[in-house]
């Protein structure tokens, strides 16, 4: 193998977390000599001959081994775990499997999130929430298996260029409402609603992911924590850093991932964090394109509600909120002049425009 490759391996070890850059950088100028960096890794670092072999042959744990499954591919990666499709061979059925990074892992909070993510999902049964089956450890490797879900969520689906109607973008939310009413119920508030954790499938079936926030209904927080969920779609009270597990702050951030749908950009956007924060807890939505587009008065009226600053004046519950969308949808409908076939094939469509 080249020195060049070593070189790259080393550094994928190190991205991995398998490495501190304190060890790598001993190890740079044996390479450069003309080295291997298997060897080294055995005698400077103190690995095993058969650890170094299975980080080559995973690419550092980036193609997990898991005994009893046949991994297919990856299906998505994010800041802390990567899921993939695999087949589990005793079962003969397809999962996915999201497996924790080795950095991760060694982060006692983030393992802790991971795991309780992986109970609440095995506990749940809904149709528009992601199904789990469990948590479970492979040597060093922490994952949990969940049921595969094909499609694409609703950010890769904006970010390449689709764009939804006012019924179909509805039609989401009521979806989305509907599993964090029954989360609810559970005692559960999910906290981190957004458009990249709402999966959308060729059969147009809305399913809900990533528990990792999640926190029981009313529990409280000192002033003292930092803001809980993503930026861009924090209430004002969660961007103040300290707020309580309340429904009402995921209300507002469906309210922003609903202004993403038809809009086609976020309310609010800086690349700056403290910016963003500043923007939801200060500036009053503007959006020249919700008027200039032909929306009904019904969206607006729902987004400047959902998205209102002061806590009270928002939906005060998931109930609220399904039956005013339900009302409003029910009644387009009873006002929808089109042949019956043009309508069905408008529905087929989901509404989607470009």
């Amino acid at each position: 193998m080249s020195t060049r490759d070593d070189l790259q391996f080393l550094a994928l070890l190190v991205h991995r977390g398998h490495l501190a850059r304190a060890e790598a950088e001993p190890l740079l100028a044996s390479l450069k000599a003309g080295e291997a960096l298997d060897d080294l890794l055995e005698s400077e670092v103190g690995w095993e001959a058969d650890e170094v072999a299975r980080m080559r042959r995973t690419r550092g744990g980036e193609i997990p081994e898991i005994p009893g499954f046949e991994v297919l591919g990856k299906l998505g990666t994010g800041g802390t775990a990567d899921v993939f499709k695999v087949r589990d061979k005793r079962k003969n059925r397809m999962l996915a499997l999201k497996v924790l990074n080795p950095t991760a892992t060694r982060e006692a909070p983030t393992r802790k999130a991971f795991i309780q993510e992986a109970r609440l999902l095995e506990g749940f049964d809904h149709p528009n929430l992601v199904r789990g089956f469990g948590v479970a450890k492979s040597g060093s490797t922490l994952f949990s298996r969940m049921e595969v879900i094909e499609g694409s969520t609703l950010l890769e689906l904006i970010d390449g260029g689709q764009a939804f109607d006012e019924d179909a973008a509805l039609r989401i939310v009521l979806d989305v409402a509907a599993a964090l009413r029954y989360l609810a119920e559970q005692g559960v508030i999910h906290r981190d609603i957004k458009a990249g954790n709402i999966m959308f499938t060729p059969s147009r079936q809305v399913k809900l992911i990533d528990l990792g926030f999640a926190a029981e209904r009313d529990a409280a927080a000192s002033p003292d924590d930092s803001a809980v969920g993503t930026v861009a779609y924090l209430s004002p009270e969660a961007a103040r850093g300290g707020a309580g597990a309340d429904m009402r702050s995921d209300i507002y951030s469906l309210g922003v991932t609903l202004f993403q749908l038809v809009v086609g950009r976020l309310p609010f956007e800086s690349s700056d964090d403290q910016e963003l924060l500043r923007q939801h807890i200060m500036e009053s939505l503007s959006s020249p394109e919700l008027k200039s587009r032909g929306f009904s008065p019904h969206l607006h009226y729902f987004i400047e509600r959902m998205m209102a600053k002061d806590l009270s004046h928002r939906f005060q519950s998931w109930e609220e909120l399904e039956r005013e969308i339900s009302d409003q949808l029910e009644g387009r409908e009873s006002l929808d002049f089109r042949s019956d076939s043009t309508a069905s094939r408008s529905r087929r469509r989901g509404g989607r425009r470009g």
